[in-house]
């Protein structure tokens, strides 16, 4: 089969689509013909070498999330039958035209979404659900905010956020991507490079807070969380050292959480895999739900792509078709 492969570690040139066998499919795992693959940011960290792949996962094919259907299955498989279209949250791999996954890492790909579109959902859904609603504990009528909101991340955040009930605010790098977010829900938008956020939203106003920056943003977010407020963090795109004020936390009681969503164990994401479809399935279904493709490519594209992810100049999804 033909896949990306990160030759070496650094820029968009190391990736090269080659030639590689077809990964096995036993046990409970399901082998699905890739037709679209997202990316994400945690791609450009492995490919640059700042975030090794789990173990049992390709070293050197990144990609955490597809599309397609299923064309094999292993000899313990009851979820999933030959034909199935599903999409899938992965450990790696996913820049392929076949994967691997375990059953319980797959969900049906929700009525009336596209391949393309469904291959933007699992990472973003995976990460936003459980950090925010599990983590965060959101609910109608709370003030959330997260930090780039115009990403996949940011544009899942907003529009679960606002069908759950929640006032959102975001905080972006351009007048464009400010417009973009209001799209799609966006109540207050925040432009960092011309406003400071803690200025505009002010002290003590918001309960769930979902951050992928950290450095200098930290302190900030601790004044404008309300008491008993949940500070959520999926990233440190700014620095993973902060100094904290231990009194003021005590004082406001804020919760302060973290994690990574790839080297989760399997039993970790089917268990979320289960609270998605129970939970956010009939909201994507509602048809107020927007996916969000910037652009499409093929997998020989691969470096085109990684030149549009590094510079984060887009909005919404890329994703790779077949």
């Amino acid at each position: 089969m033909k896949a990306v492969i990160i030759t070496k570690f650094g820029g968009p040139e190391v990736l090269e689509v080659q030639e590689v066998n077809k990964p096995a499919c036993t046990g409970y795992e399901v082998l699905i013909e890739v037709k679209a693959a997202g990316m994400n940011r945690p791609d450009v960290f492995q490919r640059k070498g700042n975030y090794t792949a789990p173990d049992g996962a390709p070293a050197d094919i990144p990609g955490l999330e597809v599309a397609g259907e299923i064309v094999a299955i292993g000899d313990l498989v009851r979820e999933w039958k030959i034909g199935d279209q599903v999409c899938a949250v992965l450990s790696g791999g996913g820049y392929a035209e076949y994967v691997s996954v375990d059953q319980g890492q797959c969900l049906p790909i929700p009525k009336g979404f596209s391949y393309v579109e469904a291959a933007a959902l699992p990472e973003t859904l995976f990460t936003v659900y459980h950090n925010v609603f599990k983590r965060g504990a959101l609910k109608s009528g709370d003030r959330f905010l997260v930090h780039g909101g115009s990403g996949g991340i940011g544009s899942m955040a907003i529009q679960l956020a606002k069908l759950s009930g929640a006032k959102v605010f975001v905080t972006v790098g351009s007048d464009a991507k400010a417009s973009y977010c209001k799209q799609i829900g966006a109540d207050v938008v925040i432009n960092y490079k011309k406003q400071d956020f803690e200025e505009i939203i002010g002290k003590n106003q918001i309960d769930v807070l979902l951050d992928s920056i950290g450095g200098d943003y930290f302190a900030k977010n601790i004044e404008i969380l309300k008491e008993d407020g949940h500070l959520i963090y999926i990233n440190a795109m700014k620095g993973a050292k902060v100094e904290l004020n231990l009194f003021k936390l005590m004082q406001k009681r804020i919760y302060i959480s973290g994690s990574l969503l790839r080297s989760r164990d399997i039993a970790f994401k089917k268990e979320v895999r289960n609270e998605i479809i129970d939970h956010v399935f009939p909201l994507l279904q509602l048809g107020l739900f927007k996916t969000n493709i910037f652009r499409t490519f093929k997998l020989e594209d691969a470096q085109i792509a990684h030149a549009i992810l590094d510079s984060g100049d887009f909005t919404g999804k890329l994703v790779f078709v077949f």
